[in-house]
């Protein structure tokens, strides 16, 4: 039994808060199981071709600030552009199809040679319908992922198909995916991945558990709520700014 303050905090997290290691280690298992079974789709030679250099996990499971119980993890899927382009325009990202010989020719809007999201996400989704394992899987569509429901975990996976873009003038690359609306945007979990791990060893490997149990704390019925990546940010914003000795303009 905790006979301190901080002993009892750990106790309280370890045993309530933070996921279990046994099922951490069997998410994981399972994820890259699943990545394993995404990569051999290419086989089929009419499905786009498989980028593994790219594959990313993102969001709370990812970045280390998810709380029990573990019911999402968060994939996006590597494809190779062969060689297509994109336009940014006011309202969206288009992708254009190199040509007849590109796989992702197959999977252009009617009349168009812009790539459609959503094509792609409904061969995800047709695909993984084909896998044994998952025969009795609720799997769908949604926005901008398709969401494998499994029946034998807890856990759910969000699975985004994406692109990388060649480097820009400054060197910087960034990951394009479904826009919810047939076309593509930008996003870079490599950002919120890095400033996770910058800004708690930053302050000595201690902002992961307090991410953690204010994020507890808040899904308290009596509680206001925000989202959980809101309050992510709030709580690094805070920390950074402690660690620099600057004032964080949103908390104080």
């Amino acid at each position: 039994m905790a006979t301190t303050v901080i002993a009892a905090f750990n106790e309280f997290m370890k045993d309530t808060v933070n996921l279990k290691k046994a099922d951490t280690d069997d998410a994981r298992a399972s994820r890259d199981w699943l990545i394993g079974k995404m990569n051999d789709f290419e086989k089929d030679d009419k499905f786009p071709v498989s980028y593994p250099a790219i594959h990313i996990a993102f969001g709370s499971f990812a970045r280390r600030t998810k709380i029990r119980p573990l019911d999402d993890i968060d994939l996006m899927f590597g494809l190779s552009a062969q060689s297509a382009t994109y336009n940014v325009l006011s309202d969206r990202i288009t992708l254009t199809s190199s040509g007849e010989g590109s796989r992702l020719h197959g999977y252009r809007h009617s009349g168009a040679d812009t790539i459609c999201s959503v094509r792609i996400l409904n061969a995800f989704k047709n695909r993984l319908q084909d896998i044994a394992q998952y025969a009795q899987a609720d799997i769908r569509r949604n926005q901008e992922a398709v969401t494998l429901k499994l029946v034998s975990k807890d856990w759910n996976f969000d699975i985004v198909p994406c692109f990388i873009t060649s480097e820009d003038a400054f060197g910087r690359t960034y990951y394009l995916i479904p826009d919810g609306k047939g076309h593509w945007k930008f996003t870079d979990p490599r950002k919120d991945r890095d400033r996770v791990t910058t800004v708690n060893v930053q302050n000595d490997g201690n902002v992961l558990n307090v991410i953690r149990a204010v994020k507890y704390w808040q899904r308290r019925p009596t509680m206001p709520s925000m989202s959980s990546y809101l309050l992510e940010t709030l709580i690094l914003d805070y920390y950074a700014g402690r660690a620099t000795g600057r004032r964080c303009p949103r908390c104080c």
